[in-house]
């Protein structure tokens, strides 16, 4: 029986050789689409979107073939780019713009001693608030894969989820309380994900950090409880390395212990621990994610 289910799960493997990787040209999803090209058992597309995103994938090695042009929110363009896919791992995300006044501000506080202290204010690109981006555009992501016919999707989400009161929630709200919120779309997408009957994998991740993988000890939680964990509480060791998150995306490729699984992510400092070799390793006993829907949806730009 053991056999025989190695066997099944390496057929598995084996055949989710087409993987789109969506906002690939941004740098964990570059990350993801850099690993898959260097394996020769897939065959990653990067979907992207702008010029610049096209010019990074093809600045690591990209051929015309591997990139698709299309937007998130184009449905028709989503399900030409999942068409014959046997895997999509979603990069995407709402970035957003720093306000430059808010930015003089800031350094103002910094040489005069009478301005007042004040943090940098934020604001998302037009068509590009959490709403679109992560949970609209997350949905459509969902629906198209579904349609082809997808066997996993992985997605890159963020740790926080659990908490409205997050900061990163407050990045780009309006007068009227929407326009924020980035945090919570997220969840609203993951819930949809999960209810969608698409075999599934959710990496939350926390800070991510430009480092080289293989460097640091992964690990893992659920439901933020490592935020709660004093260990955890400085130093950096709430983050983790974008390509070790790359490492992770890859690694729950084909693997049914990583299907169905929801976790999250983070690293001990450097060189504390024994740096995490097998990524698939984190997915043995995350714990078990919790992902009832909250009581009300976060303020909504249409509205």
């Amino acid at each position: 029986m053991h056999r025989f289910l190695s066997l099944l799960l390496a057929a598995q493997a084996h055949a989710l050789k087409k993987v789109l990787v969506t906002g690939a040209g941004g740098r964990t999803g570059k990350l993801v689409f850099e690993q898959l090209k260097a394996d020769s058992n897939y065959k990653p597309v990067g979907l992207a979107r702008s010029g610049k995103a096209q010019k990074a994938l093809k600045a690591v090695g990209a051929s015309d073939d591997e990139v698709c042009v299309a937007d998130i929110a184009d449905e028709k363009s989503l399900a030409a780019a999942m068409s014959g896919c046997d895997a999509v791992v979603l990069c995407t995300s709402a970035v957003p713009a720093i306000k430059p006044l808010s930015l003089m501000k800031t350094m103002a506080t910094k040489v005069l001693p009478f301005v007042k202290t004040s943090r940098p204010s934020f604001k998302f690109p037009k068509n590009g608030t959490p709403e679109e981006v992560d949970w609209l555009g997350a949905k459509k992501q969902i629906d198209a894969a579904k349609q082809a016919g997808v066997k996993q999707f992985v997605f890159v989400s963020s740790m926080g989820g659990t908490n409205p009161d997050n900061f990163l929630n407050s990045i780009g709200r309006r007068k009227d309380g929407s326009g924020g919120d980035i945090l919570l779309w997220k969840r609203k997408a993951e819930r949809y994900l999960v209810e969608s009957g698409v075999p599934y994998t959710i990496i939350h991740p926390g800070g991510l950090v430009d480092e080289d993988g293989s460097k640091r000890e992964l690990v893992v939680g659920v439901n933020d409880e490592i935020m709660k964990n004093p260990d955890f509480a400085s130093g950096g060791t709430r983050s983790v390395a974008r390509a070790d998150v790359a490492r992770v995306c890859k690694a729950a490729l084909g693997s049914a212990s990583a299907t169905g699984v929801a976790l999250d992510l983070v690293s001990k400092k450097a060189g504390d621990g024994t740096p995490t070799k097998d990524a698939s390793s984190v997915f043995t006993s995350p714990g078990k994610y919790t992902y009832e829907s909250a009581a009300t949806d976060p303020p909504s730009i249409f509205s």
